[in-house]
């Protein structure tokens, strides 16, 4: 007789901060028209059977049987069905996670035909215990998605994303924002970002970039530029003593962010601001 043990380890990983909202089952019967819409989450779907097309903004995507389908939150989207082959989905709705894809991209679709017993087991499974609610179902439908999040996240070497804590609320966003906005002339970073908010930096880099359209030390960088411009009008400061004050660690750096970001040196645009003066 073989026996074979295998000794449990605790590692490092934690729970994911996600949390089930509702679960949708849809079978396109020619009965409804889906219009474009968004959620303050992020969805996860996964085609059981049929063909048809995810919009995101407005744009068509062909989805068929084993498709999985994750849309972040805030993305426009909506999903039509071929009327020959109709389309059969289950649809999670989960709050608290999005997940950071390849080129900045808020969807992703990609075809688990090779795992199709594991994710239709999970899938079906959380549907059946939101539908019949028996006694500790919560608990089982949690475990169920933080299983099926994992699964998704093994994909990530392939197709090269990870889940992360759904993106900063406005308010926390701000806060990292007007720090940079009184601080810009002490020597940040995002260690120092991420220490402050009490956040990982890579969760928070992403956070913010969706949130303002820039990433922090970008930001920054063009927070410090607007007071060093503010300086060079307005004072006889040297541009060493410029570039100190707004916060850059040395002249060479502040000389090739002024240029990259006016497009002109940081002494050309002193000229220019005392030749509008004295007109």
């Amino acid at each position: 007789m073989g026996i074979s043990r295998y000794l449990f380890t605790y590692g490092e990983a934690a729970p994911f901060p996600a949390k089930l909202l509702y679960i949708t089952y849809s079978k396109y019967e020619h009965d409804w028209y889906s219009l474009p819409h968004t959620h303050p989450f992020t969805e996860l779907c996964f085609i059981l059977h049929g063909k048809g097309s995810y919009l995101f903004e407005g744009q068509p995507y062909p989805v068929q049987k084993d498709d999985f389908i994750i849309v972040n939150s805030n993305v426009s989207h909506t999903e039509t069905s071929d009327g020959d082959v109709p389309l059969e989905y289950i649809i999670l709705g989960v709050e608290g996670l999005d997940f950071s894809l390849r080129g900045n991209r808020e969807h992703i679709i990609f075809n688990c035909k090779e795992d199709h017993t594991d994710f239709s087991f999970l899938m079906n499974t959380l549907l059946s215990e939101m539908e019949t609610k028996k006694p500790n179902y919560e608990l089982i439908c949690q475990n169920l998605l933080e299983v099926l999040i994992v699964r998704l996240t093994r994909r990530r070497a392939s197709l090269a994303f990870e889940a992360i804590p759904t993106v900063l609320s406005n308010r926390e966003c701000l806060k990292l924002k007007q720090y940079m906005d009184t601080n810009y002339n002490r020597n940040i970073t995002l260690d120092t970002l991420a220490e402050i908010s009490h956040l990982n930096k890579y969760y928070l880099a992403h956070a913010f970039t969706k949130r303002f359209g820039d990433s922090p030390m970008n930001y920054l960088c063009s927070v410090r530029i607007k007071a060093s411009k503010e300086l060079l009008s307005s004072t006889d400061h040297s541009i060493t003593e410029v570039a100190h004050s707004s916060g850059f660690s040395s002249q060479s750096y502040f000389a090739q962010c002024f240029q990259k970001h006016c497009g002109m040196t940081a002494s050309a645009y002193r000229k220019s601001c005392r030749e509008q003066k004295g007109k």
